[in-house]
Formats: C-alpha cells, sequence, structure tokens
C-alpha cells in the first residue's frame, strides 16, 4: 500500500488489478487528492485503522473479502467516510446491492477520466452536506443579530446591513417571502446608534385600509365614531426609533402620499387633528413585490420609491443560498429538539439531499416549519428521506442528470435506486417510475442479461 500526494480530501483506493490501480491514482493525486491504495479488503482495513479517510473506492469482486463486504464495514465503523463502488459487473441486481450497503456513488467499467471525477465530486460533495448539516459541526462566525448563513449572497447582504447600521438613511428591504425580511430590519435597528430605542413592525398588508392611517398615525377624541381617547399611533411609538414597513407594496396610492409626507417632513398629522407633531423615526420598509414595476404600472408612487430605496438590500432566496440550508436544518433542528426534550436527529444522506436541493418556494420560513413538524412526528432519532414531505421524498432521484452517459446506464443507475429504496419492492419501484410491474421485470431481465461491458478505463472484474 501507498501514500503519495498530499492536498484536499483523502481518498483510499481498493484494487486488486495493479494497472488500473495506478491509472485511478495517478488522475486523483493529479487533481491534489492525497491517495492511499490497497490490494484487498484487508489491506484496506489496516489502512483505515491508520489515517482518517474521506473516501474509499473499491472494486467490486477481489480475492479475499468482497467490495461488498468492505462497503458493509465502512458504514459500520467509519461513518464519516463516503464509499463508491466500481466494477465490471455492472447489472440491476449488483447495483442495489451496494446502494443499499452504503456505496451511493456505483461506477460500470469502462469509464472514462470524467466519469470517475465526476463520481468522486458527487461522492465528496455528499460528504460535505453530511459534515455540514451534522449537530457537531462548527458554525460559521456570527452574522448580525441572529441572522444564519455564510454563503457568498449572505456574505453581501451582511456587509451592507453593516455599513446602513451607522447611517439613518432610509433602508428598503426586498426579497421574497419567508427570506428573512424582517430580521434583516432588525440587525440594522440593533447594530446600530438607535438600539436602545423603540423597534416597531408593521404589516401594512395585514391592517385594513380604512384603519391603516389611525394605526400609524393615531386620532383624536372625536375623530370618528368610537374615537373616546387621543391615542398615538405607531410612528410616534417609535419616535427615537425605528419603524419597519412590512409589506409597503400593499398599501394604496392614498397612503403612499401620506406616508411620502411622513419621509419628507418629519411629521406627523393624527387623524382628526390639525396640528402636526415632530418625529424621530427612521424607516426600514420591505416588500416581496417589484416596486420599480409597480410604479411603471403606475401602482406605486415613484416619488416614494426614491424615498425609501436610498439604501437597498436585496435578500437572495434560499435555493441561491447553497450550504446555508444545512446549517439552518442543524440550527432548526437542534432548537426544536430541545423545546421538545429529546435529541438532536441526525440525517441520512438522502434526506439531506432532498432538503439541499429542494426548490424552497417559501424560503427559510418553509425550512422551519418542515424542521419543526419532522421533531413532532418523527419518533426515530435519525431523519429518513421518507419522513420529509410527499413532494421532496423522491425529489433527490431526478436532480442534477448527468449528460455523458448512454440512455441504458442512465436507466440502469435510475431503477437501481428506486428499487434500493423500496427496498426491492417491485410493486413501490414501480409506481415511482411509472411503469407496470410486468414493464420493470421486463427491464430487469434484460439488464441482468446485458452483463458488463468492455474494457476503458480498466476492464471487467
Amino acid at each position: 500500500m501507498t501514500d503519495k500526494g498530499s492536498a484536499r480530501e483523502t481518498v483510499l483506493v481498493v484494487e486488486d488489478s495493479v494497472a488500473t490501480l495506478e491509472v485511478i491514482e495517478r488522475n486523483l493525486r493529479a487533481r491534489g487528492h492525497r491517495v492511499f491504495t490497497a490490494g484487498s479488503a484487508l489491506q484496506a482495513i489496516s489502512v483505515l485503522d491508520g489515517v482518517p479517510v474521506d473516501l474509499v473506492i473499491t472494486d467490486m469482486k477481489m480475492p479475499g473479502p468482497s467490495g461488498l463486504e468492505l462497503v458493509r464495514y465502512v458504514k459500520e465503523n467509519y461513518a464519516d467516510t463516503e464509499v463508491m463502488m466500481i466494477t465490471g459487473y455492472a447489472t440491476v441486481e449488483g447495483a442495489v446491492e451496494a446502494v443499499k450497503s452504503g456505496a451511493r456513488e456505483y461506477l460500470p467499467k469502462p469509464f472514462t477520466d470524467e466519469e470517475l471525477f465526476a463520481a468522486v465530486d458527487r461522492a465528496l460533495e455528499r460528504l460535505h452536506v453530511r459534515r455540514a448539516a451534522s449537530p457537531g459541526a462548527v458554525s460559521p462566525p456570527a452574522a448580525p443579530h441572529g441572522i444564519l448563513g455564510d454563503s457568498a449572497p449572505m456574505r453581501h447582504v451582511y456587509a451592507v446591513i453593516e455599513k446602513a447600521a451607522r447611517t439613518g438613511a432610509t433602508v428598503l428591504v426586498a426579497g421574497e417571502s419567508g427570506t428573512g425580511k424582517e430580521l434583516v430590519a432588525r440587525a440594522i435597528h440593533y447594530g446600530g446608534p438607535r438600539s436602545s430605542s423603540p423597534f416597531v413592525a408593521v404589516n401594512c398588508g395585514g391592517i385594513p385600509e380604512s384603519l391603516l392611517e389611525s394605526e400609524l398615525f393615531g386620532y383624536v377624541k372625536g375623530a370618528f365614531t368610537g374615537a373616546a381617547d387621543n391615542r398615538i399611533g405607531l410612528f410616534q411609538a417609535a419616535d427615537g426609533g425605528t419603524i419597519f414597513l412590512d409589506e409597503v407594496a400593499e398599501t394604496s396610492l392614498k397612503m403612499q402620499v401620506k406616508l411620502l409626507r411622513v419621509l419628507q417632513e418629519k411629521e406627523i398629522c393624527p387623524v382628526g387633528s390639525a396640528k402636526t407633531r415632530a418625529l424621530d423615526v427612521r424607516v426600514i420598509a420591505a416588500t416581496n413585490k417589484d416596486l420599480a414595476a409597480l410604479v411603471e404600472k403606475k401602482l406605486f408612487r415613484e416619488d416614494l420609491f426614491y424615498r425609501l430605496n436610498v439604501v437597498a438590500i436585496e435578500l437572495p432566496p434560499l435555493r441561491d443560498r447553497g450550504d446555508d440550508v444545512l446549517e439552518l436544518t442543524r440550527h432548526f433542528a437542534a432548537r426544536f429538539a430541545r423545546s421538545a426534550d429529546r435529541p438532536v436527529p441526525t440525517f441520512t444522506d438522502a434526506a439531506l439531499d432532498a432538503l439541499r436541493r429542494h426548490n424552497w418556494p417559501g424560503n427559510v420560513r418553509a425550512l422551519e416549519n418542515i424542521l419543526q413538524r419532522l421533531i413532532v412526528l418523527t419518533d426515530s432519532d435519525t431523519i429518513e428521506v421518507t419522513d420529509l414531505p410527499p413532494l421532496m421524498r423522491f425529489g433527490d432521484l431526478a436532480c442534477e442528470p448527468r449528460l455523458d452517459r448512454t440512455l441504458a446506464e442512465v436507466e440502469l443507475d435510475y431503477i437501481a435506486k428506486v428499487m434500493a429504496r423500496v427496498n426491492e419492492n417491485k410493486t413501490k419501484a414501480a409506481k415511482i417510475l411509472g411503469i407496470d410491474r410486468k414493464t420493470l421485470r421486463e427491464k430487469l431481465r434484460r439488464m441482468e442479461a446485458a452483463g458488463g461491458p468492455a474494457k476503458k478505463n480498466g476492464g471487467p472484474k
């Protein structure tokens, strides 16, 4: 066995063919991996006992213990190690057995260098995902006031928050529903000189138009039926601090005129009063709509838009935040587990894949709701992909298709993954695949009869 190379992840290649072993080792070293090699499963176990390994690549058929036995040994004893199977006898039965044993990547011989690299990258990406979502993972440096995420889009948001907090400028926070616009507004308020003064949040879309003016600006006794006393409005309640106008696009054009006057004159006029009152209030507004487009359609006042849009912050949707999904998953799982007085659950690779690759139309709020539901409804301390909502359960089987394989290879791989996921239940597999059991049986029979391909990068074994 050898140890060559010195960078990136550590890979152990297990193959009794010296020629194939040398080709794989040379290719992986060229990409910067630290590579160990072994000619048998027993030699591989010796290496694993001595050094931390990120990925094991093993042939299926070898003298002594088989590659499948090695895969099972790794999954049982080295939970933080990913495994990948290569074989010259690619069959659905072999692929199913490999996947069930723990080898999520199953690479038939012959394979090209590009196919090898793609499979290695996918395996290491799953390892990265699993580590990032583990309860013991180290969190990145704290973001402003409890906002989570270390992706490039969020780091840009943090930089703007920091600059905005130092000024009194009006801020417009835009982004899809559930992206955390109020959290950003609070981060700006509590990160600046007004932090000891009130922060008042107003959902403009949740207050009827007939009541919004009196809620915002207050009223005097006798202003309307039922106005038995003077009442201060939310702007006055925020005096010296910050008022957060969420869903500002939902206000009427008439109300927009009144908001514009507040921003221009720094004063309010309670309903029913002839006197104005000076205020020192910072305004942060938020919307999930395109205000510029509404201005063009004459549905939002252009002058108010420019008054609000002094400092603009665009929050990225969760689907564009990469591994932030994993950090948020870990955070919400731990929080809800504590409140339920139960251990923090772990997530299977398939569940993490589904969570990370989901489109998240409801963004962070939707992820939070799903994690709370999982903690409440799942009895096990391990979250499986089958515990996820129906729309997410099999999403990981069909995403990010490779464009470098034949149709037969894609079909074999997909059927194998489905069969492994449903524990080889042909009725369930046929339902997922959209075919009847007879068609599935015929496909399996033809694939088994086809056997493995001929030589290219290592011959069949």
